[in-house]
């Protein structure tokens, strides 16, 4: 049925008693009006496949949530798609897959779980920064300006740092998408770096070091959590290596001493397996940590398997809070400041090197030089522990007056 609509004629026609009316407008090619015997009336845009050559429907809203001036308006676009030769019904169909979330998903499972040892913190990022924004926008309209925007956002928030980290995500995201022949060309190409870093320098003074051994087994922090960020400190190991540590990953002696940690090559960031000689004050850590795990696999566990590095990260800031401090260090200054006082205390830089699990760049050290430096290690970090032990536990004076009676 052919019949001009308007306003006054969308409002009062009548429902059929039975089945439904479909009315087409003459006067905006491709518009109907559909209306079933509920009274429901639905716009829908009619129109031919040029390839298949079927005649496909694809609806455009109810009414009145969607008025008849918007349905032409919409008609119209559509009517001018379907003469380019595209299907807006397949493209309507194909939309899900054609979001920033499901690019997203895809970048995840098929690069960065397989390629990245960062695919964590690629989702945490992308959960929190990126998808609440994005998420369910086409990817393919998402530009260089659109990507500025999201990190000055972060930039202007303070945080320079996440500000060039999520850039590098999206940028990463979308060479994925070049190369899945998805998009012809990646938006952040070229793209300067929002944000302005600074090289850290924050070390734990004597004091603080005390401080965090206390507060580190203390509510708000859990004492699993407390025991690792100890262990970073002890062992100047990367939080997320600590984080993720396994039973299997650990040697004890026939004595039941905890002798020794091999962070496995697929957890470690240079790719190699990293040999860790414990300290007994390390070790002792990790033993009551494997008491708290109860026989879990992980040996710092959570209700999602195991402590993400994220977690350390959480709970160096709620102890800072606590303290009431702004300047409390994060779990990444701990590393930093095992490397600076065994540089301080006369330990070679190779030796330094070695605990901090840094590859040698140079020929010789990538294809030559093979030695793990084990014994260096252990007489490094057994320094380093005594020398936390004596912060603890101060040494007694020497000009004590005994009291006579």
């Amino acid at each position: 049925m052919s019949r001009a609509l308007t306003d006054a004629t969308v409002r009062n026609i009548q429902a059929p008693s039975t089945g439904r009316l479909e009315i087409s407008d003459p006067g905006c090619r491709g518009l109907e009006l559909r209306i079933t015997s509920t009274g429901a009336k639905t716009f829908a845009f009619r129109f031919r496949d040029r390839y298949s050559k079927r005649v496909e429907r694809i609806t455009i809203g109810r009414y009145p949530d969607v008025m008849l001036r918007d349905a032409q308006l919409r008609a119209d676009e559509l009517r001018r798609e379907t003469a380019a030769g595209r299907n807006p019904a397949i493209h309507k169909r194909e939309a899900p897959a054609r979001t920033f979330g499901a690019l997203a998903g895809r970048y995840i499972v098929e690069h960065a779980r397989r390629f990245k040892r960062s695919a964590d913190q690629d989702e945490r990022n992308l959960r929190l920064h990126v998808l609440p924004r994005w998420g369910r926008r086409d990817y393919a309209g998402i530009g260089r300006a659109d990507v500025i925007a999201l990190a000055e956002r972060l930039a202007a928030a303070g945080k320079p740092v996440l500000a060039n980290r999520v850039q590098a995500l999206v940028s990463s995201i979308f060479s994925f998408a070049v190369d899945a022949a998805l998009l012809p060309a990646n938006p952040c190409l070229r793209l300067r770096k929002r944000g302005q870093e600074k090289a850290k320098t924050r070390t734990l003074a004597d004091e603080e070091i005390r401080l965090l051994w206390q507060r580190a087994v203390e509510p708000p922090v859990s004492r699993t959590v407390g025991l690792a960020l100890r262990l970073v400190l002890l062992t100047g190991c990367r939080p997320s290596e600590v984080a993720g540590m396994t039973a299997a990953e650990i040697e004890i002696t026939d004595a039941g001493k905890v002798k020794s940690w091999t962070i496995p090559a697929a957890r470690s960031k240079n790719g190699r397996a990293h040999y860790v000689p414990l300290a007994p004050l390390a070790g002792e850590q990790i033993a009551e940590a494997l008491t708290l795990a109860n026989g879990d696999a992980a040996v710092f566990p959570s209700r999602a398997g195991k402590v993400a590095g994220h977690a350390l990260a959480v709970a160096m800031a709620r102890i800072g809070a606590a303290i009431g401090t702004d300047d409390w260090p994060t779990p990444h200054d701990l590393r930093r400041t095992c490397a600076t006082r065994l540089a301080a205390a006369g330990i070679p830089a190779e030796d330094v090197r070695a605990v901090l699990n840094h590859a040698r760049a140079d020929v010789t050290g990538k294809h030559y030089d093979l030695y793990d430096r084990a014994k260096e290690k252990l007489a490094a970090l057994t320094h380093w522990a005594q020398f936390i032990t004596g912060i603890l536990v101060p040494a007694p004076t020497d000009n004590v007056v005994a009291l006579r009676g």
